[in-house]
Parts: C-alpha cells; sequence; structure tokens
C-alpha cells in the first residue's frame, strides 16, 4: 500500500470522526468544507486515492456516491505515521524514501502520539558516544524547551538543524557533542532555536 499523504490522512481521519458523532458519512460538500477544499472534485480526488489503498469504498446510491470505511486490519492497527520534521536541507542528497511519511511500530511510541512525534535524519557522528550515528533516524518529540543534558534537535542561527545535548548557562546555550571529534557551538539563547527532544532511534540496514 502507498503512505497516505497528509491531506488524505486529514479526509480520512475526518470521515471517521463524523461517521463517530453523527452514525451516518458526510458528503463531499462537507468535508470540503470542513478541510477549506475549494471543491468536490478535488475531494474526490482524495477518496480515489484512499480506495486505492483500500480504505474507503463508494457505492452509488440514488445517482449519487455513497462512501464506506473498510476495517481497519491488524497491520494498520500496530503501525502509525510520524511526519518529517521541516529543517534546513543543507545535505546535497536526500534518499527517496525520506521524501515520504515513516510508518513505525506503535509499541515503539510508549505513552507518546504520533501527532507529537516526528522524524528527523541523523546527518554525522556527533553524538557517536550516546549510540547515535550519521544515517539513524532520531524520533523527535515536538517541544520548544529542555532540560541540561536532554539531547534536542536545535536550529541555530534559524540556519542550521544540529542533533547535540542540550546544556544552559545563563544567557547562553552550549550544544554539546558526545564525540571528541566535534565542538561544542556555544551561543546567546535568542539565536538557538529547541525543535524538539530525541525520545527514541530508528537504525536502517546497511
Amino acid at each position: 500500500m502507498q503512505p497516505r499523504t497528509k491531506r488524505q490522512k486529514e479526509v480520512l481521519e475526518f470521515i471517521t470522526r463524523y461517521i463517530e458523532k453523527h452514525g451516518y458519512k458526510p458528503s463531499y460538500q462537507q468535508i470540503a468544507r470542513q478541510l477549506g477544499i475549494a471543491s468536490k472534485a478535488g475531494i474526490a480526488k482524495h477518496i480515489k486515492s484512499l480506495e486505492n489503498q483500500g480504505l474507503v469504498t463508494r457505492r452509488r446510491e440514488n445517482g449519487s456516491f455513497v462512501l464506506e470505511l473498510k476495517p481497519i486490519s491488524a497491520i494498520a492497527e500496530a503501525v502509525c505515521e510520524i511526519e518529517w520534521l521541516e529543517v534546513p536541507k543543507t545535505e546535497s542528497f536526500v534518499e527517496e524514501w525520506e521524501k515520504k511519511p515513516l510508518f513505525v511500530p506503535r509499541f515503539l511510541l510508549g505513552f507518546q502520539t504520533p501527532d507529537r512525534l516526528r522524524a528527523y535524519r541523523v546527518t554525522n557522528d556527533a553524538m557517536l558516544n550516546e549510540h547515535i550515528c550519521e544515517g539513524d533516524v532520531a524520533l523527535i518529540e515536538n517541544r520548544t524547551y529542555a532540560r541540561d543534558g536532554d539531547i534536542v534537535v536545535a536550529l541555530t542561527q534559524n540556519k542550521r538543524a544540529v542533533l547535540k545535548q542540550f546544556f544552559r548557562d545563563g544567557a547562553k546555550v552550549e550544544l554539546r557533542p558526545a564525540n571528541p571529534n566535534y565542538v561544542s557551538i556555544l551561543l546567546s539563547a535568542d539565536k538557538v532555536s529547541l525543535l524538539g527532544i530525541v525520545r527514541g532511534i530508528l537504525r536502517p540496514f546497511d
């Protein structure tokens, strides 16, 4: 199955919530109005994609389409979709799978919910001694604050995303590596934007 786009996910979630609340399916016009989509044709395109993925079916009734949700399989229940963290792309090469949502086993999230997490591809070995390597995928909890010692993804001077340990000293922030081959970044706090803290690491097979 092809992964759903963000808009397809929004359409499916709205249909599901609407049925749970009202006991019947919404019309294309209601979906379009709720999601701010200009035309019913736009909704029809997303519904068709969801139908191709086996998530909904359409049948004609009294001259119009009626939607039916298909039961979610056990496999679908066991995985969840994580969006990628939005950071400036300074690397010249991004693998094709990084352009699509990441699907991970739900049990890895613990008490976290998928909407609170983002995926981040680690770009170097700065945190090697914390067993985080270049090419790993870090699961990041969306947060704009951290405690000393937390491993974070931070944006420095609104230009470069880094994954390092966070330490605060008055008006200064230190982003400290866990590898002697890398140096700390020391900046005034207003030059550092926290994007989140690391909650887990996934390592692709070589």
